[in-house]
């Protein structure tokens, strides 16, 4: 299995500087990189299985971004937003001498990506080889996104591993059916302990602030985000992968990217809702021959 090592990427917010860990798989002097950003509350190690495949050929970076896993928190919660998270990246980029990658982005990573799009069209940025949307596009849904907010920030504190996992579990039923093996992979990889020995989720539970102002200003109730401006803007030959039980991004929405835009590829993961795990065997598959089709 190929060695997995820490990077430490410097950068700024408003409120001051903060530090980003990044997985690395591979080797740096590979012809080319692939970057994998994982959705809202999850983390880099998500991706083990799909870097596990992909790094005898390229070098594979996943960051925690920041606020989650082994990355610093923001002293300032207001800041938790997809465009500070974009400033990351390009920093990663700037610090890494990367000027064009493959990005596998799984919902908020695929919002970091189409931020970065928006970018690149307005000047110098990180340039995408090619880019894999993971259960997330032009418009997100105002009632996935309440679904989100009810569970995000809650903090629970468990006495067992095993309780713990029982609520990942319910919380990310939509990435469908896995082995009790792969459930406790996902629950690893977001879990840990605290100093009193309880189990709690590996996030900053503030990251949740901005998105609770934000519905509060909409009356507690969250509208669709149109993203379409963003995605039009992609150059980028584009993978769109949907769970056909998707509530985050609708069957409607994910045609309609297929001829607008980059005129995305769409694959659609049977029995699956949001968002597709990236670790079965055929998700893999997947992402590979895309990637390498492009390479």
């Amino acid at each position: 299995m190929p060695q997995t090592e820490w990077l430490q990427i410097q950068c700024q917010s408003p409120g001051g500087a903060h530090r980003m860990a990044v997985r690395s798989w591979g080797s740096p002097t590979a012809p080319q990189t692939v970057v994998c950003v994982h959705g809202l509350t999850r983390v880099s190690q998500d991706f083990e299985p799909l870097a596990n495949r992909l790094s005898s050929r390229y070098w594979v970076l996943a960051p925690d971004v920041v606020g989650r896993g082994q990355s610093d928190q923001l002293t300032d919660p207001s800041h938790y937003h997809v465009g500070q998270y974009a400033m990351d990246m390009q920093a990663m980029a700037q610090q890494l001498g990367l000027a064009a990658v493959h990005w596998v982005g799984t919902s908020m990573g695929g919002l970091i990506a189409m931020v970065m799009a928006g970018q690149a069209a307005m000047g110098p940025g990180l340039r995408f080889r090619s880019l894999v949307l993971n259960d997330v596009g032009a418009v997100v849904s105002g009632p996935a996104l309440d679904r989100i907010g009810a569970y995000l920030g809650s903090n629970p504190a468990f006495s067992s591993f095993e309780q713990a996992r029982g609520l990942v579990e319910k919380i990310f039923a939509g990435f469908g059916p896995h082995t009790p093996e792969q459930w406790d992979f996902l629950a690893q990889s977001v879990l840990r302990t605290d100093a009193s020995g309880q189990w709690r989720f590996h996030y900053d539970p503030r990251i949740a602030e901005p998105f609770r102002v934000a519905i509060a200003a909409n009356g507690g109730r969250a509208t669709d985000l149109n993203l379409w401006t963003l995605y039009d803007q992609i150059q980028a030959p584009t993978l769109l992968i949907r769970g056909e039980q998707s509530d985050l991004l609708t069957e409607a929405v994910a045609h309609e990217m297929t001829i607008r835009g980059p005129k995305a590829q769409l694959a659609t993961i049977a029995g699956v809702g949001h968002a597709p795990s990236l670790l079965q065997t055929d998700q893999i598959d997947l992402v590979e021959a895309f990637i390498s089709n492009q390479s």
